[in-house]
């Protein structure tokens, strides 16, 4: 009866992990084909123009633009400028570190390298080459999580902030700096690291006002 079981437990880990692989190809080849549909834009004077929003979610400027803003506020004594870009500051660092730590335990060929529909799936790996490291998008984690901090405090501007984000996000794609799935996660990345930096933010707040 113990072998019949590990028989049955067996052939069931063997399907889940083939349904699982066949997944992974079918998500591989979605990307590919839409990292293809929206490759013609790239020529185009559209596509020049998302090319730089899209540079506008690299590290370096997003936290340019954050300490400048920061700067702004202690200037003008505008607190909720301030605290904004304090909070923007916070998430994108959380939002780096974050999509960092999964980047370093997957490799995914970048669509602009990638060769073979393996190279395009996501896999285990440890791979700190730039070209091995598509998988999340770094800039649209960085790019929502400072637009979702800013937003904390301008709530009626979140909109546009979103949208911006949304942009320089879908801008990687036209680029083949990154796929559709790339982009969609990292937007979950930079999601999930404003929510910790606007725990901390309250817990703070609340531990001043005591």
């Amino acid at each position: 009866m113990i072998a019949t079981i590990w028989r049955e437990a067996s052939c069931t880990a063997m399907t889940i992990e083939q349904d699982l692989r066949g997944a992974g190809r079918r998500v591989a080849r979605a990307d590919s084909e839409i990292n293809d549909t929206f490759a013609p834009l790239r020529e185009t004077p559209a596509g020049s123009a998302l090319a730089v929003a899209g540079t506008l979610g690299d590290q370096p400027q997003l936290r340019l633009l954050s300490s400048a803003l920061l700067v702004v506020g202690l200037a003008t004594r505008n607190p909720t400028l301030s605290k904004a870009a304090a909070r923007m500051l916070l998430a994108h660092e959380l939002a780096t570190g974050f999509k960092s730590f999964v980047k370093h335990r997957v490799d995914r060929t970048r669509p602009r390298s990638a060769q073979s529909s393996e190279q395009r799936k996501i896999r285990p790996g440890h791979s700190r080459a730039k070209e091995e490291s598509s998988f999340p998008s770094g800039h649209s984690a960085g790019a929502v999580a400072a637009a979702q901090a800013f937003s904390r405090e301008y709530p009626e501007h979140r909109p546009a902030a979103l949208g911006v984000a949304g942009v320089i996000a879908f801008a990687q794609v036209p680029q083949s700096a990154h796929y559709l799935t790339d982009v969609a996660a990292g937007a979950l990345v930079g999601t999930a690291a404003e929510a910790v930096s606007n725990f901390i933010f309250s817990a703070v707040a609340t531990r001043a006002a005591k």
